[in-house]
């Protein structure tokens, strides 16, 4: 049984919403609160992310940064003062409309995330399975190991899984050292090699075709 895998901010959709998310409102928002210039809340705010670093969970979980902060405020209006920075690339609007094959989401998005993009997207129902390497295995990254958990709670085999993301470590060799068929988005096309595609459709004419 083949299964077709998508990472998914850089690969489906547009990093432009979670930057928004944690680069300009979690600042603006405190900043306001605080009653001090924006630029002074920028630097405050990404220093205390630098601190966690992306080493720990707690990088990736907005409940816990919106406590810290003292933010009196829900994350999902966060998400909506967003909403216009979230967005499918074209290429992936393209591939999801022609896909009949089972696919399937590995990200490294917290589920928060994940759920709200797709929902307001209208895809959710594109996918049989969404896995978080944060929020359903505790991993700070999508190591080998996320992968074959992924595959075993499917209950396939690596080799029958196909996945694509722009992270050449995360979604590449991270996914191929589990043995699942790999492939590297590079939309600059400065990459070269049998797995390296320059957008959803050359992965959609490789693996699905």
């Amino acid at each position: 049984m083949r299964v077709i895998s998508f990472d998914l901010d850089g690969t489906l959709v547009s990093s432009d919403f979670v930057n928004c998310v944690w680069l300009e409102k979690i600042p603006a928002i405190y900043a306001e609160k605080n009653e001090i210039e924006l630029e002074r809340a920028k630097k405050f705010v990404y220093g205390e992310y630098e601190k966690i670093g992306d080493g720990r969970l707690e990088w990736y979980d907005i409940k816990y940064w919106l406590d810290f902060f003292n933010l009196n405020i829900d994350y999902v209006d966060i998400f909506n003062m967003c909403n216009d920075k979230l967005y499918l690339y074209e290429d992936a609007k393209k591939v999801l409309n022609n896909l009949d094959e089972k696919a399937i989401i590995i990200s490294n998005a917290a589920k928060e995330f994940i759920e709200y993009e797709m929902k307001k997207l209208g895809i959710e129902n594109k996918f049989c399975y969404i896995f978080s390497a944060v929020s359903d295995f505790k991993k700070v990254k999508k190591d080998g190991e996320v992968y074959s958990l992924a595959c075993e709670k499917m209950g396939i085999r690596p080799e029958d899984l196909h996945h694509v993301g722009d992270n050449f470590e995360f979604d590449y060799l991270a996914a191929l050292k589990a043995g699942v068929n790999a492939y590297y988005l590079d939309r600059t096309g400065s990459g070269k090699g049998e797995h390296v595609v320059y957008s959803l459709l050359d992965f959609y004419e490789k693996v699905v075709k």
